[in-house]
């Protein structure tokens, strides 16, 4: 599935029904004439996005694909849409069973804010160097203990994550960072992206960065960067399950 996050307070149900999944849990129950709980890949924060969303649910109704594609999409706001379902065995878990998560964070590097793009892409004022930026994100392949770019209200059982990939690639005033790992800490990628535009905008060296994840010590890092340019990217899973391939990355600059 895939939703645009502006006006959601994040993946997780609340009890003012503000999360994505309360009104995906809504239109399902609606379909399946009984109630429905969802079980997410990953849960995202408040104003970031997804085009690669994958959840899991279970009942005993059998509808027809379309009831829960199209009839499930009639039932919810337009910035949410359901993009394909598929039955799937029993050992399948669209949280335990992913064995990568994938990001994109899309930046809009020019002197004045956006309009059109407001909540869609983040902005930074300043001249940035992708070279400088790029040598300072390869500091960070590989397992590491990711406390330094650790929110404090996290509660992921371990700090240390595999982040496989950080590439940035530049489109004329944009700047896409895409990342890859087993999981992510809570504000992991808004943290490291802040941490890689100070090293982009001279504030730090590339090596700065080298210095941070080794320190394990959130304070010294930058702030965590806007939430409004942050899309979940991709889920992926063991070939076996035979989930179909669908993001549309290429719609964001890819």
């Amino acid at each position: 599935m895939e939703y645009d996050g502006s006006h959601f307070c994040g993946w997780q149900s609340q009890p003012s029904g503000c999360g994505v999944q309360d009104i995906l849990e809504q239109a399902l129950t609606q379909i399946a004439c009984h109630p429905i709980r969802v079980i997410t890949a990953g849960r995202t924060d408040t104003g970031v996005h997804a085009f690669a969303q994958v959840v899991h649910f279970e009942t005993d109704v059998a509808r027809a694909d379309t009831a829960w594609v199209r009839g499930v999409n009639a039932l919810l706001p337009k910035s949410v849409s359901i993009q394909w379902m598929q039955l799937v065995p029993d050992e399948f878990h669209a949280r335990f069973s992913a064995m990568d998560r994938c990001y994109r964070y899309i930046l809009l590097n020019q002197p004045v804010r956006p309009a059109i793009l407001q909540g869609k892409v983040g902005w930074y004022h300043a001249p940035l160097d992708i070279v400088k930026m790029q040598e300072a994100a390869n500091m960070l392949i590989g397992e590491h203990n990711f406390s330094a770019f650790r929110a404090a209200e996290c509660q992921a059982k371990s700090p240390v994550k595999n982040l496989r990939k950080l590439e940035i690639t530049q489109h004329g005033n944009y700047f896409i960072f895409d990342l890859c790992a087993n999981a992510f800490l809570h504000h992991m990628v808004r943290n490291i992206v802040g941490s890689l535009i100070y090293v982009g905008n001279g504030k730090q060296v590339p090596s700065w960065m080298k210095v941070l994840l080794e320190s394990t010590d959130r304070k010294k890092a930058a702030p965590t960067f806007a939430p409004d340019g942050l899309y979940l990217a991709k889920i992926a899973y063991d070939p076996k399950f035979q989930l179909p391939e669908f993001a549309n990355s290429h719609l964001l600059l890819a």
